[in-house]
């Protein structure tokens, strides 16, 4: 069954993904494509509407991208929110203005006029602005439907040509009536069906991989996260034993990982899950190792030599999944990214497989997509909601040299802070938490004895895509609890500090 579906054209904007989330939390299908896309590319995607994001740019500079104004003329809705209200007015024909003052953060916006776009929504409302660049006269045929006191139009539209322009963010949760808004121009204006629900894709999944495998052999590398969890979950629903999953332990999981996995896959499901104890061998190529780009290649290139020895025993077969994700393909809008870090995933397993085909049955779902659709597979909540954690595991948390004490100091220190993140209700609030050893030894006194161990860092923070995050506020009371905990029931443990440092300008891990 082809789904409706919405384009959302990617500006640079640091909110973009989350437009697209939006959109598809509200039912309707979407994709994250770059701003250059032709129009008779747009012609023969088909969407039922177009979303322009935000974006960094000035919309009057030659180097900003622009669009095409035959986009206006195809007949499908337009929607621009922030750089891509300007970039509508401006290649219309109005006018855009630099502002003597940027305007950010909670504004006061009231409406002026009324349009099926601003439906239930009050005269006067909290949006969340973010631009320097404003509307200062919209083009002929538009209206301006809403202002603020230092915007003119923050909103505005030709009914009957199904263009809007929205100046503020109605994405984020600081827009009190922003989720109001893109509904309205999803069902209002593009007369959406609403036919995108995980238990949709579940069913059309199952059958398209039916159809798809038949009678043959199907390949899965499980790493314990939640992505290939939910993937090899969905191709076992579909060809049940026709699915062999390799579950290599690297020896760097969290405390009691490796056989939750086990647990919950071979003896709960009953799939044919092969576990591959490498502990000691990864273990092993890691001692003198500090460099963390090392550990990584490291890693991935020894889980690649595990999962092949693995891959020989089974012998040829016909497809081999890969837990690829939609924020793993989009391209961006923004042109190249700079490599923070090197990720460690699967990418270099098709090479030491004997497989005819890759199988990505989760390759258009966004995180909290392939969660959901986790929870219709009934897979248990502790699997669905485990938070991200790296492919290099706990060697990217040891700073400077993995060796196995460590491990087992860090192991320990990790799961108290987790447990009490739990206890306090906090663990579906925070994206990421998660304990570090570094390479910093300070002195302690514990009883009558001066003990010299390494500082123990917590870090938590609360974020949308992990593009960039915030630090968490936990609360002292219950920081006070982990500390405690920690200094009292781990080895080698004498000094807790918290992490407050945001994404930019410090990554989520240290290393």
């Amino acid at each position: 069954m082809e789904h409706q579906k919405v384009l959302v054209l990617d500006f640079g904007g640091q909110y973009n993904q989350l437009i697209a989330r939006r959109v598809r939390d509200l039912g309707v299908f979407c994709d994250l494509k770059p701003c250059d896309m032709t129009v008779e590319e747009i012609k023969a995607y088909d969407p039922i509407g177009i979303i322009f994001t935000g974006g960094p740019n000035s919309v009057y500079e030659e180097s900003s991208p622009h669009v095409s104004k035959e986009i206006f003329s195809l007949g499908i809705p337009v929607l621009g929110i922030c750089y891509g209200c300007q970039l509508t007015a401006y290649t219309l024909g109005g006018e855009v203005t630099h502002a003597i003052t940027s305007e950010y953060g909670k504004r006061e916006v009231t409406l002026v006029k009324e349009s099926p776009l601003l439906k239930g929504i009050p005269q006067k409302s909290v949006c969340w602005m973010s631009h320097t660049d404003y509307v200062s006269k919209v083009p002929a045929g538009f209206s301006v439907l809403g202002q603020t006191e230092a915007c003119p139009v923050a909103i505005f539209a030709c009914e009957e040509r199904k263009i809007y322009g929205v100046q503020y963010h109605p994405e984020v949760v600081h827009s009190e009536y922003g989720n109001e808004i893109l509904k309205n121009f999803l069902y209002e204006i593009c007369k959406a069906a609403g036919d995108w629900t995980m238990s949709n894709f579940v069913a059309e999944q199952i059958e398209k991989i039916r159809k798809k495998v038949g009678d043959k052999k199907v390949l899965c590398a499980m790493s314990g996260g939640v992505d290939s969890a939910v993937a090899a979950t969905l191709i076992y629903k579909a060809v049940g034993s026709q699915l062999t999953s390799v579950f290599v332990d690297h020896g760097l999981l969290r405390k009691y990982e490796a056989d939750e996995v086990m647990s919950v896959f071979r003896d709960g499901l009953g799939m044919n899950l092969i576990k591959a104890d490498c502990g000691e061998i990864f273990v092993g190529k890691l001692v003198g190792v500090t460099d963390p780009e090392t550990k990584r290649k490291i890693i991935g290139e020894e889980f690649i030599r595990a999962f092949e020895k693995e891959a020989k025993k089974i012998g040829a077969v016909d497809y081999l999944v890969q837990g690829t994700i939609y924020p793993d393909v989009i391209e961006s809008g923004k042109g190249k990214s700079a490599v923070i870090k090197s990720h460690h995933n699967v990418g270099g397993l098709p090479s030491v497989v004997d497989f005819k085909e890759i199988i990505e049955p989760l390759r258009d779902l966004f995180k909290d997509e392939v969660r959901k659709v986790g929870f219709e597979l009934g897979l248990p909540r502790k699997v669905v909601m485990r938070q991200p954690f790296p492919g290099p595991g706990l060697a990217i948390r040891i700073m400077g040299e993995v060796t196995p004490e460590k491990l087992e100091t860090l192991r320990d220190a990790d799961y108290i802070f987790r447990d009490e993140i739990a206890k306090a209700g906090l663990d579906e609030k925070i994206w990421q938490y998660f304990a570090v050893i570094t390479n910093s030894p300070t002195v302690g006194v514990m009883g009558d004895f001066r003990t010299y161990e390494n500082v123990i860092a917590l870090r938590a923070v609360t974020s949308v895509d992990a593009m960039t995050a915030d630090w968490a506020r936990i609360p002292y009371d219950v920081l006070e609890k982990i500390s405690t905990r920690i200094v009292n029931e781990v080895k080698h443990a004498n000094r807790i500090v918290y992490d407050i440092t945001s994404k930019p300008p410090a990554t989520i891990e240290w290393e």
